[in-house]
């Protein structure tokens, strides 16, 4: 079982191991910025939408000039709805302009912008679902992808994640997944394991495959 599920791995984290913060362009750092836009996007994930899209309305929000909480505040709500339609996340997009207004208002308020506050200040876990449009799955998305720059919550394996561990016949909890890996892959797999859970026929490539 140890080595197949070391083979399991390295396939997963081979074909379907990219971040959704990487296919956003967001590059991962622990800064205002980099931070903010993983919140942008966690929001956007965590509607009832397909992930492609999700990623698209992100990219166009930041292309937009929306990549920080001080420049979405700014913005006007119009100017956030077309973005969101540019990036085909057309059935939300009114409620969430003006979400993503209320919560980069509100980010702005308490911690002058910065996560990095939010994390000083108390449960990150707790706190994240303060931000209008981040619920439970939101906040699981969120520090399911900056476990790599905040290291007090890896292995963030979150129960889609896991739902995928089982899809491909891997371990069923964090601790034992997360051995299988080197730390600094852990985004990655935790990644991996999600796309796995939300797509049949690429669980079963990977366990073809390995």
């Amino acid at each position: 079982m140890g080595k197949k599920s070391g083979a399991v791995a390295h396939v997963l984290l081979d074909q379907y191991g990219r971040t959704y913060a990487s296919e956003a362009g967001i590059k991962l750092r622990d800064s205002p910025g980099s931070l903010y836009q993983i919140l942008v996007l966690a929001h956007l994930l965590s509607a009832r939408i397909k992930a492609d899209i999700a990623v698209a309305a992100a990219r166009a929000l930041f292309d937009a000039g929306m990549r920080d909480a001080r420049r979405m505040a700014e913005a006007s709500w119009q100017q956030r709805v077309d973005a969101l339609g540019e990036g085909g996340y057309r059935r939300y997009d009114e409620r969430t302009a003006t979400q993503l207004g209320d919560a980069a208002e509100l980010l702005r308020r308490e911690y002058r912008g910065d996560l990095r506050r939010l994390r000083q200040a108390g449960d990150p876990k707790k706190l994240l679902r303060d931000f209008p449009g981040i619920g439970p799955s939101g906040v699981d998305i969120f520090l399911r992808e900056v476990q790599g720059i905040w290291p007090e919550f890896a292995p963030y394996i979150d129960s889609k994640a896991l739902q995928g561990a089982e899809r491909v016949g891997l371990p069923k909890t964090p601790k034992a997944l997360a051995r299988l890996v080197k730390e600094d892959d852990l985004p990655r797999l935790a990644a991996g394991l999600v796309r796995v859970a939300l797509d049949k026929r690429a669980a079963e490539e990977v366990r073809a495959a390995a």
